[in-house]
């Protein structure tokens, strides 16, 4: 075929429901594939960990459904990655569960669904570590150690567009994928169908995040992106949205240390001689890019360990003299913690909004505090009941710090919830590290099934 087309609705599938208007344009449209990632490791370590989603159903039912209605009415392909936000296999199974109740709901004719799992058992890890090889840490992580895979919970290796084009290959109509390279999912199509990598990866790292390559900004609208032997241009469906050089251009460099360079599973996307082309109002039309193979295949982990139970509260502070005081409130409640459990075997946590709650440590204006500071109290450790303690003696002992010039008895800390609350267990990062393997399908396994 002379191009190859692909919508993709949202950037997170489920993160917030797909905008509806701009998806049915894309599906008049005509696409040749309907498209769109369900995963992130922005939402942190705790829904891998947990084995749990932070994307209400509700919200991933709703994307999967007009998804899928429109991929079997047009009758073409839909592919989904990372399924459930972080692609475990639990994740994966959910997915292919809703894709069959939604297939009988709407009474739809037979088609096959193909599906694989991203886990990795910890004993495959170390099996080859204690053979020498090396479990590489990726951005200032140290090189695994069994103590840190001791610590871990759950492991996904991040897929890239091999799983995808053996199901394609295998010709089934719907793919649910365990945890991938967002672009992957966008790829393996274009690949499938014969597109050179130099193009048909960079459709992958533009689609990715669905509207967020256009302008002005938008999330949740539907873009479409359109491959050809000769180049890739993505359009805006939303009536309000362009693809411009700018737009198309900045997503090309977000979310990246280097704006050049994207790595995947078997190699690399080199975007250093990208030029882009405003073609029409709507449409940038790219060429340029470049995928460099390497010699080996290297895939992807990430790994979570449970830290312990967590409880959180909050307090407010108005008082001037308190606000320029708070390290020192803070060092007044924290040891009346250390008071109570001694200075090991739990954790608590502040947070000071108003002064440096969103950047820490890399606040420039952290000298410029606000009139009024909002403060997040976090007590992790063993048991519920010990978290719930912690949090709450951090957080109420605030309020009777001493300061040198406080002469009254007045408080001069406010509560907004005399409790503290139960939040999700605390989980770290265990793995941001990459294996070298022979044969990729000994991390990722495929299946296919009928609805």
């Amino acid at each position: 075929m002379p191009s190859l087309k692909i919508i993709c609705p949202n950037g997170h599938l489920g993160f917030a429901p797909l905008r509806i208007e701009s998806f049915r344009a894309g599906v008049r449209a005509r696409p040749d594939y309907i498209a769109a990632d369900s995963g992130s490791d922005d939402v942190g370590p705790v829904p891998l960990g947990s084995d749990s989603s932070t994307s209400p159903e509700a919200w991933q039912r709703h994307d999967l459904e007009h998804m899928l209605l429109a991929a079997r009415e047009l009758g073409v392909p839909m592919i989904i990655g990372s399924a459930g936000d972080t692609g475990s296999n639990s994740r994966v199974d959910l997915y292919v569960g809703i894709i069959k109740e939604l297939a009988r709901k709407h009474g739809l004719s037979p088609f096959e669904i193909g599906y694989f799992y991203s886990e990795v058992d910890p004993a495959f890890i170390r099996r080859k570590m204690r053979e020498g090889g090396s479990v590489a840490g990726l951005d200032g992580y140290a090189d695994l150690t069994e103590a840190e895979l001791d610590a871990t919970d759950r492991i996904v290796a991040v897929a890239g567009v091999q799983p995808y084009l053996k199901l394609l290959h295998a010709g089934v109509d719907v793919i649910i994928g365990g945890r991938s390279s967002d672009a992957a999912v966008f790829a393996a199509p274009a690949l499938h169908h014969g597109y050179s990598a130099d193009h048909a990866y960079y459709l992958g790292k533009v689609l990715e995040c669905a509207s967020f390559c256009a302008e002005p900004y938008g999330g949740k609208e539907t873009v479409m992106g359109e491959i050809s032997h000769e180049d890739v241009r993505v359009t805006a469906m939303h009536p309000e949205q362009r693809c411009t050089i700018a737009s198309v251009a900045g997503h090309a460099m977000y979310e990246r240390s280097n704006p050049y360079e994207e790595f995947f599973a078997g190699g690399k996307l080199d975007m250093r001689e990208c030029h882009y082309e405003q073609v029409s109002e709507k449409t940038t039309r790219i060429t340029g890019s470049r995928f460099l193979p390497s010699e080996r295949i290297t895939v992807k982990l990430e790994g979570s360990g449970k830290v312990g139970e967590r409880y959180i509260g909050l307090c407010g502070i108005r008082d001037p003299y308190t606000i320029a005081n708070v390290d020192r409130v803070i060092d007044w409640a924290r040891d009346k913690v250390r008071e109570r459990f001694g200075d090991e075997g739990y954790e608590l946590h502040y947070t000071v909004y108003g002064r440096d709650g969103v950047m820490g440590e890399l606040e420039p204006l952290r000298g410029q505090l606000g009139h009024e500071l909002c403060i997040l109290v976090q007590g992790v450790a063993p048991s519920a009941g010990m978290a719930e303690e912690v949090a709450l003696t951090g957080l109420r002992q605030m309020f009777y710090a001493r300061l040198p010039d406080v002469k009254g008895t007045a408080g001069s800390v406010s509560f907004p919830l005399d409790e503290v609350v139960r939040a999700s267990a605390a989980y770290r990062w265990t793995l941001n590290h990459t294996i070298a393997v022979d044969d990729i399908f000994d991390l990722f396994e495929v299946h296919r099934t009928q609805a």
